[in-house]
């Protein structure tokens, strides 16, 4: 497969221009982030810088963890397929006893949008979180004025094995869509002047 490699300086640019492009700050106003982790953690930070203060503070970021491609790659090394292999949490929401997830506007943010099989579970286990404490509150479950988006910095242009729900994909934002390549990411680097210098010349076809 053809690689892509995607330098800082890009994902920064790209970050900027989906905030003013879907008009995240004036339509959705997050004031809560969710990241996944590994993929999700630089992009979120760089999301911030981006996004309006509420109530004069910063967006916070909570972080997850999810395990699917690392489970993929031990299954592939021990001479399976990697195609029954499903996602998984290693790390879950632990809000302090004031953050609600009710009433707020929250983004889940990761880098890529591959298979959709990690972004549709940590969307439905999100969900759950949500109905959950709804029903704690004593409110019917979705009755909360309860807002769930997702921002990916790429969208790879390939059938999905999962969808989202049509409420979320109202609210999904890809800073970039692209085709179905293997995208190398500068955290991912060991050299990363070298990495910077592969960003600047056309990805093979």
């Amino acid at each position: 497969m053809a690689k892509s490699y995607i330098s800082y300086n890009q994902i920064h640019q790209s970050i900027r221009d989906a905030v003013e492009r879907y008009k995240i700050n004036s339509e959705f106003k997050p004031d809560l982030m969710i990241t996944i982790t590994g993929g999700g953690l630089v992009p979120s930070r760089i999301l911030r810088t981006f996004l309006d203060k509420r109530n004069d503070r910063n967006v916070p970021i909570q972080a997850i963890g999810l395990s699917l491609y690392e489970e993929i790659e031990a299954d592939q090394a021990a001479g399976g397929t990697g195609e029954n292999i499903e996602v998984r949490k290693t790390q879950w929401l632990n809000l302090p006893e004031q953050m609600s997830l009710l009433n707020r506007n929250i983004l889940l943010v990761d880098e890529v949008d591959d298979t959709r099989k990690t972004l549709a579970y940590a969307v439905d286990e999100l969900i759950k979180d949500i109905q959950a404490e709804e029903v704690r509150q004593g409110m019917e479950p979705g009755s909360s004025d309860t807002k769930l988006g997702v921002f990916v910095l790429h969208n790879k242009l390939k059938p999905k094995k999962r969808e989202l729900p049509d409420h979320i994909m109202k609210n999904y934002f890809a800073c970039v869509d692209l085709p179905d390549k293997w995208l190398v990411y500068p955290w991912d680097a060991i050299d990363i002047e070298e990495h910077t210098e592969l960003s600047k010349s056309p990805s093979p076809k």
